[in-house]
């Protein structure tokens, strides 16, 4: 019997195919096999929602390998991914092998698998079930609200507001956060405060720290002491009075572990240890999980990296237990295993939490088979699965209360030990807030009763600080909170929003480009219901309600198309001098900061107006004597002038080693490279192996196995079968291309030019063949068509 498994990544297929035995075929389909064509029409609300799907010209060729295996099985497995998105390319597979007339007499079975080992797949394939029509429906949902909400405002946008890109269902939500953001940060205005740090003296003569806690017997607030004056006037009094110890507050204080990592804190955790983009962590994770070639055998390292499920399996738990009480011993195991629930809005607990799929394979035992990136995200996510089985971590905290003599004068102490690390010995959160100021200061011996003598005081002038932008993490934290989106589309938005220039990355924070305030602010004005926080995170609410069974989609989507088509129609109405007097009323303190009466002023004629104005390039600000002054400040990014979105502070960039060569990636004069430095180099003269990095490549997210693989380019793959003549493989300055016989064939860009393969290159080659003959024989006919209706037309005349 012979059985055909499908699977979405050809890695994952390279996996699972060395565990199926003889019987069993693998291919992949290489993602989604069909999506909606990009232009108007391609869902259809007058006919109940239809959606006109496409196959493009790259999955056309995996297809075409599906349905030849399928002729020959007898039973067809899908097994992608155990989510909506596999759900949907499982059910796009259906689809199109039933149009192709090839589940008459075959059966059809869907597997799914939590992670890519021996056992699992095993289990998967005695357990199949069918196609999951919930998580379908909610699929189709989201795919044609995000369709309909997108190729209808972005028309808009384009007419109204040029040099805008487009808007998106919850992309321009998340671009409103940092718009909003950034709003709060310009009004901002910093207030003056004061504390009173003091050196004081024990009896037996042992240095601490007291802050001033109270004066005039009134409790001190953050804001209390507003200027210097009043500072002084709190130093006066500590320094007139004489301390006595008359309070100490002990207690031991349990702070217990994080929950093992779901999409979202990994997303966010990486950012903040490790320096990773939320593409860069999921890109890594997909291979951790797909397979790494340990010692000749692929494996699957860690479990599924899309879940917001924090519970894991009885066996890992297991495991886990087992491995701290080797490891480290009975009194690191808590009693009983610990179990992790979700307190976030809209949390899907099906899947399990991300974990090694082998706790006992450790990072040292596995390190030699990965990249850089691989190893630390690897550590990483073994480091915080083992302490969340782990015990409680204990400290001793100390409050110590110092008062005057007439008690009108409060110092206070605070100080922490660490009593058990328990799971801190393994892991440590990186959260922002997660070190306590007081846990590393340690008080001496103590006691109620004994004086204590101030030795130094010290005023500290301090101002409230705004709120801070967002970083990736604290994005995808807010993002989680209000439950916008999804733990699988957080690298998407955050991609999308720096592609299209709405916001740009300094020092690893989100700062809105002049087009993403524009757009906000119009979307805000016009389509303000559908920006609204609360009135996305219900939308989230009511699709999970979908993939749950509980509501039918297309009511769904009928309930959100109808206001939201009325409010298209209404805007579609508006003059543009309504959409720039509005824009420019709320942009009022942007456009034209500072407090000068005539900020608004021409600087060229000193006469006319400064006023909001579009362009085919975009907003930009226009004198009102125009044509007569033509004076022109253009606003945000242009299309002629691209600025760079990467974080200039993350460069260079460690990628990692290559032999005893750093590998970094830099910034130079004409764009991004990748250098090579090596030690054993010493002639001063000779210049590192340096690779300048193509396009479709990101800076700050390529990897070291992409380095090492541009650095053999151009490479050959192999000969020409016919010819004998070599293939090769590199990039121009027109993109990736095949070489044969110097002649050059363009590389099609929806294909990895790193991994083509020689009988993939050969098909790019005679497509291009085929299509350049086609071209020629349409010309020919054309020609000879033309000739023949010249030499009718020249008979007719001569009759």
């Amino acid at each position: 019997m012979k059985r055909l498994v499908i699977v979405e990544s050809p890695a994952k297929a390279k996996t699972i195919n060395r565990y199926l035995g003889k019987d069993y075929q693998v291919l992949a389909s290489y993602g989604h096999i069909r999506d909606l064509p990009s232009k108007s029409g391609s869902v259809k609300p007058e006919e109940n929602f239809a959606m006109t799907w496409q196959v493009s010209d790259k999955s056309e060729k995996y297809i075409k390998d599906i349905v030849k295996a399928a002729k020959n099985a007898n039973e067809i497995l899908l097994a992608t991914d155990p989510d909506r998105e596999g759900e949907a390319i499982a059910w796009h597979i259906k689809q199109v092998l039933h149009e192709r007339g090839l589940l008459d007499d075959r059966g059809l079975k869907r597997i799914v698998f939590n992670e890519i080992t021996k056992a699992a797949i095993a289990n998967a394939v005695d357990n199949p079930r069918t196609i999951d029509d919930d998580l379908v429906e909610a699929y189709l949902a989201r795919r044609a609200l995000d369709y309909l909400v997108g190729f209808s405002i972005s028309p808009i946008l384009w007419r109204k507001l040029p040099g805008s890109r487009s808007a998106g269902r919850v992309q321009s939500v998340a671009l409103r956060l940092i718009v909003d953001r950034e709003a709060e940060i310009e009004a901002f205005k910093p207030q003056e405060y004061w504390s009173v740090i003091n050196d004081m003296l024990s009896e037996q003569n042992k240095p601490f720290k007291a802050r001033l806690t109270h004066v005039n017997g009134k409790k001190l607030e953050k804001l209390s002491l507003e200027n210097e004056v009043m500072a002084k006037q709190a130093v006066e009094a500590i320094k007139s009075s004489k301390f006595t110890i008359t309070k100490i507050d002990k207690k031991t204080q349990k702070r217990n572990p994080a929950a093992p990592f779901i999409t979202s804190t990994l997303q966010q955790e990486a950012s903040r240890k490790l320096r990773f983009s939320a593409s860069r962590t999921m890109q890594t994770a997909q291979k951790l999980y797909e397979g790494i070639d340990i010692g000749g055998e692929v494996v699957g390292l860690i479990t599924y990296m899309r879940t917001d499920g924090t519970n894991l399996a009885s066996e890992a738990v297991k495991s886990i237990r087992e491995l701290v009480n080797q490891k480290y011993g009975k009194e690191y195991l808590p009693a009983s295993p610990r179990a992790f629930s979700k307190k976030v809005k809209n949390a899907q607990e099906a899947h399990e939490a991300i974990r090694p799929t082998d706790i006992t394979r450790h990072p040292k035992d596995v390190a030699a088979y990965l990249s850089d990136e691989q190893r630390k995200l690897y550590e990483l996510i073994w480091l915080r699965t083992v302490a969340c089985q782990m015990a409680v971590a204990e400290f001793d905290k100390m409050a110590v209360d110092i008062n005057s003599a007439d008690n009108q004068t409060t110092l206070r102490a605070n100080g922490s030990a660490l009593k058990f690390d328990g799971f801190l010995r393994v892991y440590k959160e990186g959260r922002d807030d997660s070190v306590d100021e007081d846990e590393d200061n340690i008080l001496p011996p103590l006691n109620v009763g004994e004086t204590a003598t101030v030795k130094k005081v010290d005023p500290q002038q301090h101002f409230t600080q705004p709120p801070p932008r967002f970083s990736e993490a604290s994005l995808v934290k807010k993002l989680e909170e209000l439950g916008i989106g999804r733990p699988s589309t957080y690298a998407s938005i955050i991609h999308v929003l720096q592609d299209r220039n709405y916001v740009r990355i300094e020092k690893r924070q989100f700062i809105p480009e002049d087009r993403g305030r524009l757009v906000t602010t119009f979307l805000c004005n016009f389509f303000n219901k559908y920006v609204e926080y609360d009135f996305t995170a219900g939308m989230e609410e009511k699709l999970d309600d979908v993939s749950s069974g509980k509501k039918a989609w297309l009511s769904v989507v009928d309930d959100f198309w109808v206001p939201f088509n009325h409010t298209v129609s209404e805007t579609e109405k508006l003059r543009l001098t309504e959409v720039l007097d509005k824009l420019q009323s709320d942009l009022e303190t942007f456009l034209f900061p500072g407090d000068d009466p005539n900020k608004r002023q021409c600087p060229t004629c000193k006469d006319g107006l400064l006023s909001l104005k579009l362009g085919k390039f975009g907003a930009f600000l226009g004198c009102s004597n125009y044509p007569e002054c033509n004076f022109t400040k253009q606003l945000g990014i242009t299309d002629d002038n691209e600025a760079e979105a990467a974080d200039q502070s993350a460069f260079p960039r460690e990628l990692g080693a290559d032999g005893p060569a750093t590998v970094t990636v830099r910034k130079g004069p004409y764009g991004f490279y990748i250098q090579w430095d090596d030690p054993t180099i010493t002639d001063k003269k000779a210049k590192p192996k340096r690779v300048s990095i193509p396009s479709m490549f990101t800076p700050m997210d390529i990897t070291l196995e992409d380095a090492l693989k541009l650095k053999k380019l151009p490479y050959e793959i192999g000969s020409h079968p016919e010819t004998g003549s070599t293939l090769t493989v590199g990039v121009g300055r027109f993109g990736p291309y095949i070489k044969l016989d110097n002649k050059f064939t363009s590389i099609p860009k929806n294909i990895d030019f790193l991994s083509l393969t020689l009988d993939e290159a050969l098909q790019i080659i005679a497509d291009k063949a085929k299509k350049k003959s086609s071209k020629t024989a349409t010309k020919t006919t054309k020609k000879k068509t033309a000739t023949a209706s010249k030499g009718r037309a020249k008979k007719t005349k001569t009759s």
